[in-house]
C-alpha cells in the first residue's frame, strides 16, 4: 500500500523537477497577414502553419511543459529553417509562388502539418475544403495564357526535333558543367519514371531515370538511392491550347542527379549538372553553383535529396520491364 503512494509521489516531484529544466524558448514576433494574399488562405495559413512556421507561436500550455518543451520548439527552430512566413515581404513573387507550391505539394503527400503535431493539435489539421482553397489561389498567381496557332507550330516543331535529336547540340558540342560534369545526351531514350505540374512558375517536368534507377524503383530501394542511378529532369514551358488543354511548350532546361556516394561526397553523395536553353549552355560559371543545387534540395534530407516520387504502380512497372 505504501509503494502504491510513493511511487505517485515520486514521479510527481521529478516532473515538478524537470520544469526546472527548460530550453530556451523561440522568439516570438507578431506577423501581419499576407501580402497579396486573400482572407480565407490568409486564415489556412495562420491555423495551420504559423506556430512552426514563423515568428508568431502560439504554444498550448502543454507545449511548454518539460519535457516535451524540448521536442516542440526543437521542431519550431527547424520549421522556421525550412519556411518562415515571417519573411514573406522580403520574397519576390517568383519566391513567394515557389514557396507556397512547395508548401503545397508538402500537404497533399501527408507530410505537413507532422501528423505527430495534429494529433495533439486537432485544430491545426486541414480539410478538404482548406486544401481546394489552396490549391485554387495558386493557380490564380499562375495564369496560363492559351497560345495562338502560330506558337503551337512552332513549338510543335521544336518538340519534335527535341525528341528526334535534330535541333539540340550533339554531346561534342555541349560543354561540361563548371564542376566537371559531361552532358548525356542519351537520356532521352532512358525509361520516363515521374512528371510533374510546376504551375507556380509555368513549366512541366519530365524525369528520366537510367538503368540503375530503374532497377532501383523496382526494387524500391531508392533512400538512399544506389551508386550509379541518375535522374534527367527536363523542364518545358507549358502552353495552353484552345481546347483548354495543357501541353509542353518552350524548352527551358534539363537537370542531371548523378548519384555516387563516395565520389560525390562533398555535395551530399549527388554530382549536379543543369544545360539551359536549345543550346544547352552549362549552368553556372564555377563549381560552387552546387551550393545552389543543394539549398534548393535540402527540404528533401530525409529523402536522399530528391523531390521526384516514381511512379510505383504495377501495372506501370510492368510496362517498363516489357518495353
Amino acid at each position: 500500500m505504501k509503494k502504491r503512494v510513493l511511487v505517485p509521489i515520486l514521479l510527481a516531484v521529478c516532473v515538478g523537477l524537470l520544469q526546472f529544466v527548460r530550453p530556451e524558448e523561440p522568439e516570438y514576433i507578431p506577423v501581419h497577414n499576407l501580402r497579396g494574399i486573400p482572407e480565407e488562405v490568409n486564415s489556412i495559413i495562420r491555423n495551420s502553419c504559423f506556430n512552426c512556421h514563423s515568428t508568431e507561436t502560439n504554444l498550448e500550455w502543454y507545449d511548454k511543459f518539460t519535457p516535451a518543451n524540448f521536442f516542440v520548439y526543437d521542431h519550431i527552430r527547424k520549421g522556421r529553417k525550412a519556411m518562415d512566413f515571417s519573411k514573406w515581404d522580403s520574397l519576390a513573387p517568383a519566391q513567394q509562388n515557389a514557396k507556397l507550391y512547395y508548401s503545397l505539394n508538402k500537404i497533399l503527400e501527408g507530410e505537413m502539418p507532422l501528423p505527430s503535431y495534429t494529433t495533439i493539435h486537432r485544430n491545426a489539421k486541414l480539410s478538404a475544403r482548406d486544401i481546394q482553397a489552396l490549391k485554387e489561389f495558386l493557380l490564380t498567381r499562375t495564369p496560363r495564357k492559351p497560345a495562338d496557332n502560330i506558337q503551337i507550330d512552332e513549338i510543335n516543331k521544336q518538340f519534335a526535333d527535341f525528341i528526334s535529336q535534330k535541333s539540340i547540340s550533339s554531346k561534342k558540342d555541349v560543354q561540361p558543367t563548371a564542376n566537371g560534369i559531361e552532358y548525356l545526351s542519351d537520356y532521352r531514350n532512358w525509361k520516363v519514371i515521374s512528371v510533374s505540374d510546376r504551375f507556380d512558375n509555368g513549366t512541366m517536368r519530365i524525369i528520366y531515370g537510367n538503368e540503375v534507377a530503374v532497377k532501383a524503383i523496382q526494387n524500391q530501394t531508392i533512400n538512399p538511392w544506389p551508386d550509379g542511378a541518375i535522374l534527367a529532369k527536363t523542364a518545358w514551358k507549358q502552353r495552353t491550347n484552345p481546347d483548354g488543354s495543357i501541353s509542353t511548350g518552350e524548352f527551358v532546361q534539363v537537370e542531371f542527379m548523378i548519384k555516387g556516394a563516395k565520389k560525390y561526397a562533398s555535395t551530399k553523395g549527388w554530382g549536379w549538372a543543369r544545360w539551359r536553353g536549345m543550346d544547352l549552355k552549362p549552368y553556372g560559371e564555377k563549381a560552387i553553383f552546387t551550393s545552389e543545387c543543394i539549398a534548393c534540395h535540402k527540404p528533401m534530407k530525409s529523402n536522399d535529396y530528391v523531390f521526384t516520387k516514381p511512379l510505383y504502380l504495377k501495372d506501370y512497372l510492368q510496362k517498363i520491364k516489357t518495353k
